[in-house]
């Protein structure tokens, strides 16, 4: 025998042989009755639950063809579990938008029964299961409390009591503390419709405060809806701020500040990430790197908008207008960090500020664990990207060094990120934004030329090594030499 599933709120079991009984475990909560067609029982459910729809245990149950007939139709529920869609759905769903994942709540339920019922668990620090065949995340309705600081100083309490409210009331926004029935009311006990109307992103609770990943997703909220008019409620800005004073983001884990980093670099407007960052005073602790790039003047006649930060952020924005690449992003955002360290005494010149920031790259990388592909591509942005500006003056000879220290050769892809992160440099400037840079259609050359050559084209078979090497590469500078000389 097999379970199949829902029929309109009946359940339907399938085997060889009609003889079955109704499950103790289910007890008089089950309406039963043989159909007419051999091998069926319906088990009608009057109020349908959704938690029990993967049930496996009928099969584990026989008696005499009998006993079956005498079940008669009544009246019940399988369980008193309930169910709802919650959270970013929801918001999702009322806003018209597509919502790229579903989470659910179970309200009434305990650990032991959502084993039974099938579901996989992999929450580690409060029950939350997997849906044996849809795999969505279903989590038992909970209440948590403060007890140290930082992300993972909280206590949770999960039973069949906690109600919908009070799950929904320990959420960060209200506009994620929403919930829809399987009838399709949405259940909205704080408000989150209005604010959806109001387009303004507004915590649940003083608990808010408890939790510093607060700040950071909604930072990353405040970029993506940007475009549909969201602002922070000034009440909420005001909290953001204590949280800083308090203290509570210098217990953020490195983890979830790169999590939510990369997520928001993902968004349309990545730069009203760091910009709430900025405003909040979150920046200094959880990015000092970048935190220490405003208010750092940089020469008006190349940067109108003088101050390095600003400029940063305008770089960041023409990035994510070039590509989605959030690599490129990363390095676009990262390129100018030495700035912050140049001596005040040549301000606001910015003397080998390159090298100094591939250090800075290097330490920001090693202490939020970021992925080694972010970290090697802002690394070569942030030492070769005046290189690449310099293009038209550039030697071929340079601008071979400058390919091959990018692992252009091997890694073209790569090479495109590179010019595609200069570019954001270049036009991340006050009334600048929208020229051209025809560096990166000459460095695109360069490097075309450059892989014309190979081994194959050395004359003298018996090198080797070293010596086989520099002469691959003389033979590529005078390739490049040749593509670049009619752009000079």
């Amino acid at each position: 025998m097999y379970f199949e599933g829902w029929l309109h709120g009946v359940h339907r079991v399938h085997g060889e042989k009609n003889i079955y009984k109704r499950p103790a475990a289910l007890g008089n909560n089950v309406s039963c009755k043989r159909s007419a067609t051999a091998g069926h029982i319906y088990l009608l459910i009057l109020t349908p639950c959704t938690l029990c729809t993967p049930w496996r245990s009928l099969a584990d149950y026989a008696v005499s063809p009998e006993t079956a007939e005498s079940l008669e139709l009544g009246s019940g529920t399988i369980c008193n579990m309930k169910v709802y869609l919650v959270g970013g759905a929801v918001r999702d769903e009322l806003l018209g938008l597509e919502s790229g994942e579903r989470d659910w709540v179970v309200v009434g339920s305990t650990p032991d029964e959502m084993l039974e019922a099938g579901y996989k668990p992999v929450g580690r620090n409060f029950p939350v299961f997997l849906h044996p065949d849809t795999r969505e995340e279903y989590a038992l309705a909970r209440t948590e409390r403060k007890t140290a600081p930082g992300y993972h100083g909280f206590s949770f309490h999960a039973s069949p009591d906690v109600t919908l409210e009070q799950d929904l009331e320990r959420r960060d926004l209200t506009v994620n503390a929403m919930a829809r029935d399987d009838s399709g009311a949405i259940i909205d006990p704080f408000g989150g419709r209005n604010d959806l109307s109001g387009k303004l992103l507004r915590h649940v609770s003083p608990a808010f405060a408890e939790d510093p990943v607060r700040i950071l997703r909604l930072a990353r909220f405040r970029s993506r809806f940007h475009e549909l008019g969201f602002e922070i409620a000034a009440e909420t800005r005001d909290l953001m701020n204590k949280m800083v004073q308090d203290g509570e983001v210098d217990a953020l884990v490195p983890e979830r500040v790169w999590q939510e980093t990369v997520r928001a670099l993902g968004e349309k407007h990545p730069r009203l990430f760091f910009e709430v960052l900025h405003e909040c005073g979150a920046m200094k602790a959880i990015f000092p790197e970048l935190d220490a790039l405003f208010g750092v003047p940089q020469p008006e006649k190349y940067h109108p908008e003088v101050d390095t930060g600003l400029h940063t952020l305008m770089t960041l924005d023409v990035a994510a207008r070039l590509t989605d690449d959030v690599a490129v992003r990363f390095a676009a955002l990262t390129h100018d960090l030495g700035k912050a360290e140049t001596p005040a005494v040549e301000l606001p010149g910015h003397r080998g500020h390159e090298k100094r920031g591939v250090r800075l790259v290097r330490a920001m990388a090693q202490r939020l664990g970021i992925p080694r592909d972010f970290r090697e591509l802002a690394i070569r942005v942030a030492e070769f990207h005046c290189h690449c500006h310099r293009a038209q003056e550039l030697k071929p000879a340079t601008m071979l060094k400058v390919i091959e220290a990018v692992d252009a050769i091997r890694n073209p892809d790569r090479f495109e990120r590179f010019l595609q992160a200069c570019e954001a440099d270049a036009r991340g400037r006050k009334g600048l934004e929208s020229n051209p840079y025809p560096q990166a259609i000459l460095f695109r050359r360069a490097h075309a030329a450059a892989l014309t050559v190979s081994a194959d084209d050395v004359e003298d078979k018996n090198l080797t090594g070293q010596k086989l090497g520099n002469r691959i590469r003389q033979l590529r500078v005078k390739a490049i030499a040749a593509e670049v000389k009619s752009e000079k």
